[in-house]
């Protein structure tokens, strides 16, 4: 393991897509890289994946509410937003890429976004539809302005029941592109 990278942390946050068992794998992937990571699950991410695997992985506690104050006094938003170096939207839900855009803070997600001031990466996922729907683009392109750096969803089988585009880019490129954030 490098030791800059043991230095490192990164806040993934996961929402409530099909993608957020997949966020699983990556905690995984980063935590053996020797990446501190530290997880906020919104509400609707724990109806796909429980807070218990992300614990297990990661070796932290899961955050999922703004007011739970057991290990933040100040709010977990931000203890998290304020102790990690990279905050990661791990899927980036058309939900929350609308709240992230217009500066809703409904939720630890897009709490934790709007209070973090450093390198944010969004890895939208969604059905094909809603990826192509015109508000969508504009959201997306409004976070691209404020300096996120979008990981594009790519083509393939979707939880729908079809082909088209918004599939989680894979995990192996998102790994790739955090670490050497992690490590430039």
């Amino acid at each position: 393991m490098n030791a800059a990278a043991q230095s490192k942390s990164i806040c993934l946050c996961v929402t409530g897509g099909i993608a957020s068992y997949k966020a699983a794998h990556l905690t995984s992937r980063l935590t053996q890289a020797g990446i501190q990571v530290h997880v906020a699950m919104t509400p609707a991410a724990t109806d796909f994946v429980g807070a218990s695997t992300f614990l297990a992985l990661s070796g932290n506690p899961v955050h999922s509410s703004v007011g739970a104050t057991t290990e933040a006094p100040y709010g977990a938003h931000i203890h998290l937003a304020t102790h990690c170096d990279v905050l990661a939207v791990v899927p980036a839900t058309a939900n929350f890429l609308a709240k992230a855009a217009h500066g809703l803070a409904d939720c630890i997600a897009s709490a934790t976004y709007s209070a973090f001031d450093g390198d944010v990466f969004l890895a939208p996922a969604m059905n094909s539809s809603m990826w192509s729907n015109p508000a969508t683009q504009r959201n997306l392109q409004q976070l691209a302005d404020d300096g996120c750096q979008i990981l594009a969803p790519e083509e393939g089988w979707l939880s729908c029941r079809q082909q088209g585009t918004g599939r989680l880019q894979s995990i192996s490129d998102i790994l790739s592109t955090l670490l050497h954030c992690c490590n430039p």
